[in-house]
């Protein structure tokens, strides 16, 4: 009989513990979740809020993804705490460098996900994560990149220009009560990123409260990377999964 899908429904898929090398000789813990029985038709490399405000890999949103689109979208979904950010997965090497060391932790991600062979590669980055994804995700390996709540406070005029220049898709959800960037400011932001998709969310705040909003969220990411599997179902009809808590 299907059930209802909520804010605790996780979903059946293959997780495995994995651990990032960064060019400057840190190790960074993450998580790849795929498909439970079928291969991966995209990847979504996660990056994660300000951790010295409580964002890891384990940020709500980010766990209801991975908890879900493997089995509803047929993507994988990789997870990993950035620098000196620690959550139940265990803390990663390093100390927070304010979004400077942290090109590297993005690199060693598109990377690891090149050398598992893991198709058409998007980035979603929340909060401080799209910072990273504008600074650093502007790269051939990148299919496209997904926004959410972009602050834009370490990003520059000259990041938005490189993408305007390279092309590829850029969709940015905004909240209508975002602390930091509301959607009319943030289309002044992007306009001169031609490509750029800036969709404005009614009711929305920076942290994505509520199952209504989780499920915005989820639909615009799947649209872009499998846009087969949108939108997605509220029910689902198989087996759950007893997550594995950590110590």
């Amino acid at each position: 009989m299907a059930t209802e899908l909520t804010s605790h429904t996780i979903l059946p898929a293959r997780r495995d513990d994995i651990e990032l090398r960064t060019e400057d000789g840190l190790t960074l813990v993450g998580e790849l979740a795929r498909p439970a029985t079928r291969p991966p038709v995209a990847t979504l490399i996660l990056l994660h809020p300000l951790p010295t405000h409580g964002g890891s890999m384990d940020s709500h949103l980010f766990r209801k993804v991975e908890w879900r689109l493997p089995a509803l979208a047929d993507l994988a979904v990789l997870r990993f705490n950035t620098r000196g950010t620690a959550s139940a997965r265990g803390r990663s090497e390093g100390e927070f460098d304010a979004g400077v060391g942290e090109r590297h932790d993005v690199a060693a991600a598109i990377e690891f996900a090149k050398q598992r062979g893991l198709p058409d590669v998007w980035l979603v980055g929340w909060s401080f994560g799209t910072e990273l994804a504008l600074k650093y995700g502007c790269v051939p390996d990148v299919r496209g990149t997904i926004l959410l709540s972009p602050p834009l406070h370490r990003a520059t005029q000259e990041d938005l220009d490189a993408w305007a220049a390279r092309g590829g898709p850029l969709t940015v959800l905004v909240p209508e009560f975002d602390d930091y960037l509301r959607p009319a400011e943030a289309r002044e932001r992007f306009a001169g990123v031609p490509q750029a998709e800036v969709i404005g969310v009614e009711g929305a705040k920076h942290l994505w409260v509520g199952e209504r909003y989780v499920r915005i969220v989820l639909d615009e990411i799947v649209r872009r990377a499998n846009p087969a599997a949108a939108p997605l179902p509220g029910v689902w009809d198989g087996p759950f999964e007893r997550y594995r808590h950590r110590s």
